[in-house]
């Protein structure tokens, strides 16, 4: 499992959650090409290892472990899913 960004990062990508990871799975990082243009961060669910350092650092609360992402927001895991799978 994976932990997923999910809609209220939108528009505030905080990017505390990048600081933290150890595994550098949260992407565009303020410092990358498309930090400005795209509407949220993502976290690659093939790196991700699960460890949580990124939930508590959002201060908008828009990270989930995945079998916790609320019902209406599940679309959040695809979302997160395509944003590396199809570039």
């Amino acid at each position: 499992m994976a932990f997923v960004i999910t809609e209220a990062c939108i528009g505030t990508k905080d990017a505390s959650c990048v600081k933290v990871c150890p595994v550098d799975c949260i992407h565009p990082a303020p410092t990358e090409e498309g930090f400005d243009t795209t509407d949220q961060l993502y976290i690659d669910p093939e790196v991700c290892i699960d460890c949580g350092a990124c939930e508590p650092e959002c201060p908008v609360t828009a990270i989930f472990a995945e079998e916790d992402v609320p019902e209406h927001l599940k679309s959040y895991i695809e979302k997160n899913a395509a944003h590396y799978r199809d570039g």
